[in-house]
């Protein structure tokens, strides 16, 4: 399979070169074609068998070996993608959680296995890699849980230090490993992912890595590593509703992304694209809904927006890096590139009426805010005895304004229990914090997983605070011990 530059057109040397380097571009891998399949073929096949057979579609060219033991990873989950019906909708509803891994959030889906991946091609080509990431407080968590300890690899990751819940900074701080750095950054997660990508392309520290013998890499869905794993849960989710007689295959379904950085709906997209049966996806924003802006109207405008700090913390983004994707699979290189230069240059861009309906054939997208989201979570949970997180709250208030009649998939992105405060206000508790909380649901008879309890013991590990202006040296400094 080909992959090419986004804004270029050119030709990437292989899969593994782009999961290795994704910061040698000017834009981001892409396939260039996509095949088609008949998922139907898929329906006997376990998770990590339907993971197996699509990366040989794609032809990634990765070996066996490697890929089954990245994939032997989904053997720590407690669950895989499952879907849980809710009755009593006007339509069939289903809720696919993917919050079973290791740190309670979908980005675990893809991370886990992404991990064991990079590692193990880095061993093959006899390099190693520092792997930078920037969270918006799920991406973060799920990085650290899968490099830790892994051969031929150190993780830097980067947070809003005032931009997650406590459960979510506690993960990262409290990761235990020597081949981790955790930097809490004074700003947002839009700071952060600028600064990362500044990074990428700085020669003064790519040559600062270079003489330690270290390569650059990224965790971030700008890695199509990540994005390609991202594919299979939609791809099994629907064939979950065809193996338990829900639909027929064939039958069309839509699916409601709560989103952020775009590459969980992005993924859901590149399965329809392949053949899946989805007649639409539904792109859910907070109140910083700049996508739902891009897709209701076509105009991509950042001029006057600044981010805000929402109950959906994992959605306070307004730069998608995945839309550029998007751009490139409806209408080509060159005017993705044209778009990327006016956000750029100009923080904003318009799509044109035709483009527009291209885009709006396969996505619509719907907005929530904080008073919906909490009203969402309390009525699922008083009227279904369903607990959850506020970013799943968003889809389902979104699903509350659809108008078709077709099933809908709603995708779960994390436990409840990593908005532990959240929780307990949409319930009518009153706490300080996510800690308190935690206390106060727990005597309701609502308890977190053991893994959440644990983390309030832990100690601390990581707890330097930095401003983007001194993140190049904090990182430098500790390479030096490394």
């Amino acid at each position: 399979m080909l992959f090419v530059d986004s804004r270029s057109g050119v030709a990437i040397e292989s899969f593994e070169r782009a999961l290795l380097n994704p910061s040698s571009m000017q834009g981001l891998c892409v396939p260039q074609n996509l095949p088609q399949v008949d998922f139907s073929t898929y329906l006997p096949l376990s998770y990590a068998q339907a993971t197996h057979t699509l990366f040989e579609t794609l032809e990634l060219g990765l070996q066996n070996t490697l890929l089954a033991r990245a994939l032997a990873r989904y053997s720590k989950f407690n669950a895989i993608a499952p879907l849980h019906a809710l009755q009593g909708f006007k339509t069939p509803l289903y809720v696919q959680e993917l919050f079973h891994g290791p740190t309670l959030a979908f980005k675990d889906m893809a991370l886990q296995p992404f991990g064991v991946l990079l590692s193990g091609l880095a061993q093959q080509h006899q390099e190693k890699y520092l792997i930078m990431v920037a969270t918006s407080g799920d991406t973060g968590p799920a990085t650290l849980a899968s490099f830790a300890n892994l051969p031929n690899t150190c993780v830097c990751c980067l947070y809003p230090a005032k931009g997650t819940s406590l459960i979510q900074a506690l993960q990262m701080q409290s990761m235990d490993a020597p081949n981790l750095k955790v930097l809490g950054l004074k700003g947002n997660f839009d700071d952060a992912q600028s600064a990362l990508k500044a990074l990428l392309h700085d020669e003064d520290f790519q040559t600062h890595l270079a003489q330690k013998d270290l390569r650059l890499s990224v965790a971030n869905s700008i890695n199509f590593g990540r994005i390609v794993f991202q594919m299979v849960y939609h791809i099994w989710g629907y064939l979950d509703l065809v193996r338990t007689g829900a639909i027929q295959y064939g039958d069309l379904v839509k699916i409601l992304v709560p989103s952020g950085n775009f590459g969980n709906a992005l993924g859901a997209f590149y399965a329809k694209q392949m053949g899946l049966p989805v007649e639409k996806i539904g792109v859910v924003s907070n109140v910083n809904d700049v996508l739902t802006e891009f897709f209701n109207t076509g105009v991509y405008d950042l001029k006057a927006r600044h981010l805000q700090k929402s109950l959906s913390p994992a959605m306070d983004i307004l730069v998608s890096s995945n839309v550029e994707r998007l751009l490139f699979a409806l209408f080509g290189h060159t005017r993705t590139k044209a778009c990327m230069q006016e956000l750029q240059d100009h923080k904003h861009y318009t799509l044109t009426s035709s483009e527009l309906q291209s885009v709006r054939a396969h996505f619509e997208a719907f907005s929530c805010d904080d008073a919906h989201c909490l009203e969402t979570i309390a009525r699922v949970y008083h009227d279904r005895h369903y607990l959850i997180d506020p970013h799943t709250a968003t889809a389902l208030y979104a699903y509350e304004c659809l108008e078709s009649r077709l099933p809908c998939v709603v995708v779960s992105t994390a436990s409840w229990s990593k908005f532990a405060h959240t929780t307990a206000l949409a319930l009518g508790k009153q706490a300080k914090n996510d800690q308190e909380a935690l206390q106060v649901l727990a005597k309701e008879g609502i308890t977190p997983p053991t893994s959440v309890q644990e983390l309030l013991s832990k100690p601390l590990v990581h707890k330097d605070r930095v401003g983007v202006s001194d993140l190049q040296h904090y990182i430098k400094a500790w390479l030096e011990n490394f």
